[in-house]
């Protein structure tokens, strides 16, 4: 059969070879024509094509060669995709060759490389012409499929696994259950998950981190609990889990157990933890991180690198940042625009923007993020024309869209410089819809211009779009209290008090001697708390003959004037301070997070102490860095 195909066209006695064939063959055998004395083997791989693989069969039929001279895997390679798919069966059958085997090797190349929808188009082929898979077949079909998210391919390959009878094939049923659950159907990757007659550490790994990438971090932690054993990947996994979920003590605490075990972090855990030091403002565990990641071989690693910049920043040690980003050998926009962003957090506006002129002489292009960074830095430092230069050159000079985020920084710059009118027909220009953030940027600008009608009309909007935020309440009953209409600041509150809304609680906390310890407003509660209040009645008595008053305006309760100081004086910021100069040595420099912004009167009393104790304070709160030091605060401004 396979020679009266080739021979249908009935080959003259001087065989004649397609240009392009004849061309590649003379240049290899430096002769005109092919003979019976042609180095067969030359001419049998010299084919690209369909057409001139027939050619070449048809001359070794003719020529009465034996067609195993034909390099199978390049007779499949030219054949799989064409109608003459079958042409190429044709060839396996007549030289015994199991077929399945070279269309496998076939596939494997599609999946592995850059054809991996061709993977999917071969199984297709081979169903249709009667190809029996096997095993191999299934996996690299597999793995095509989970690069292209195929669920509706998968599913066929799992109906092939179940007709084979390889229901206890791990290699492809951990395969299966990435691929479901990385579609998203984690229903049918759990049911799978649950039925396997038998898991090993890759089928639990799998569905950890699935869960975890999922938001279902309760789900995962779970799985991980019951697993009968683990590897550093499974750790991994739950602690990167962890933190993409915002439960950095968990990850840390997680981190701590692995540890006891006695496995060594790599590089993919290194960076997780210092994720979640960063949240946590970790310092300490963040530089022993820091330095097993240097004595581990990791300092060229640059997405640590940019981990540990981001985890320095937010743990307020600015100059350890700065010398990360130094050292690197190699940087990456990442590297440029967490710097700068630093930079802007920690009021080095002027810093943040030369780093960027320095970076657009290196050739670097900024993105989304980086323009973020340098317009907080102009927003910090009232730039305004400055920004409306570095807004307008996104689109003109970089072809970035603006996003919601760019809107909101250009709104509190012009918010902060005074600008209100400008900003709001800035936000009616908006091609986004302004959301609750534009917003409360021109609430908080209006704060500060204490501008009452500006204001309510902020507050009409917010009403709307992020009614049950108790911050934007109570920027708006500060605004009527310094303007002294107290009806007006009574009537915010009870409309808190009529909608639900109730003050976030907060919070600070300082972390000594590698132990974290919160507080809240009045905390009573701590092992050391009347040594605390006695610790700060010594230090107000200082204060005052600083010239320290308290701002008791803060305080929208409804009680006596030294009350209101009390209530002052028992923030959680407060405690955390004092508690730090209490615990740690002279001169060091006291590190507090807090949840919310830090309010006015400690702002102010933060720089008093700052000059008193003779100390740094590095305070991180919802906004941003204030770096108290001889009675300053590295902000511009309190807002």
């Amino acid at each position: 059969m396979l020679q009266s195909v080739c021979l249908a066209s009935s080959l003259p006695n001087h065989t004649v070879l397609s240009p392009k064939l004849k061309r590649s063959f003379d240049a290899k055998n430096n002769v005109q024509t092919p003979t019976s004395e042609t180095p067969y083997t030359s001419l049998a791989y010299n084919f690209n094509s369909p057409f001139e693989l027939k050619q070449v069969v048809a001359f070794l039929i003719k020529t009465n060669k034996p067609l195993s001279l034909l390099p199978l895997s390049r007779v499949a390679s030219v054949c799989a995709l064409t109608p003459n798919f079958s042409f190429a069966q044709q060839i396996f059958y007549c030289i015994e060759q199991p077929e399945v085997s070279v269309w496998n090797s076939c596939l494997r190349n599609l999946a592995e490389g850059n054809s991996v929808i061709d993977a999917i188009f071969l199984f297709h082929q081979m169903r249709i012409y009667n190809v029996v898979p096997d095993i191999f077949t299934c996996s690299f079909v597999l793995k095509a499929c989970l690069k292209l998210l195929d669920l509706s391919c998968g599913k066929i390959v799992h109906a092939y696994i179940e007709k084979l009878g390889s229901q206890s094939n791990l290699v492809l049923l951990n395969a299966l259950l990435h691929l479901y659950a990385s579609c998203g159907a984690m229903a049918d990757s759990m049911l799978l998950f649950d039925k396997m007659p038998q898991r090993d550490v890759v089928s639990w790994n799998i569905m950890i981190t699935q869960l975890a990438k999922k938001g279902n971090i309760n789900g995962a932690f779970e799985l991980f609990s019951r697993m009968p054993e683990r590897n550093l990947r499974s750790w991994t996994a739950m602690i990167t889990g962890f933190v993409h979920c915002g439960k950095a003590k968990e990850a840390i605490r997680l981190f701590t157990e692995m540890e006891e075990t006695g496995l060594r972090a790599n590089e993919v855990t290194v960076v997780a933890v210092l994720a979640a030091c960063a949240d946590l403002g970790a310092l300490q565990l963040g530089r022993r991180i820091h330095e097993y990641s240097n004595k581990s071989g990791f300092k060229r690693n640059i997405h640590i690198c940019n981990t540990l910049i981001d985890m320095y920043i937010k743990c307020g040690c600015l100059e350890a940042a700065k010398a990360v980003f130094e050292e690197m050998k190699e940087r990456t926009i990442v590297s440029w625009s967490a710097m700068i962003q630093g930079l802007a957090m920690h009021g080095q506006a002027d810093e943040a923007l030369e780093l960027f002129n320095k970076m657009i002489k290196t050739g670097m292009k900024p993105n989304e993020v980086t323009f973020l960074g340098i317009l907080h830095a102009c927003s910090h430092m009232g730039l305004v024309n400055e920004g409306r230069e570095f807004f307008g050159s996104m689109t003109r000079g970089y072809n970035i869209t603006p996003q919601i985020e760019h809107y909101g920084c250009m709104v509190d710059l012009l918010s902060r410089a005074g600008l209100l009118k400008e900003a709001y027909e800035f936000i009616a220009s908006m091609p986004i819809k302004p959301n609750g953030v534009i917003w409360g940027s021109f609430l908080g600008g209006c704060r500060i211009q204490k501008d009452v009608d500006m204001a309510e009309e902020a507050m009409r909007h917010l009403g709307i779009l992020d009614p049950l935020n108790d911050g934007y309440y109570i920027i708006m009953s500060n605004i009527y209290a310094e303007a002294k209409r107290w009806e007006d600041a009574a009537r915010v509150r009870k409309l808190m008090k009529d909608r639900g809304v109730k003050k976030t609680p907060g919070w600070s906390s300082i972390t000594i001697a590698g132990v974290m310890h919160e507080f809240v407003a009045g905390d009573d509660n701590h092992p050391q708390a009347e040594e605390i209040f006695e610790r700060w009645d010594k230090l107000l008595e200082q204060m005052r003959f600083k010239g320290y008053v308290p701002n008791t305006s803060v305080v929208l309760l409804d009680m006596e004037e030294n009350e209101k100081e009390k209530y002052l004086y028992r923030h959680s910021e407060k405690l955390a301070l004092v508690f730090g100069l209490m615990n740690t040595k002279p001169g060091e420099t006291i590190r507090i997070m807090k949840n919310l912004r830090v309010c006015e009167d400690c702002h102010a009393a933060f720089k008093v102490i700052s000059e008193i104790v003779k100390r740094e304070i590095v305070v991180r709160d919802r906004n941003r860095f204030h770096c108290f030091k001889g009675g300053l605060c590295s902000c511009k401004d309190y807002w």
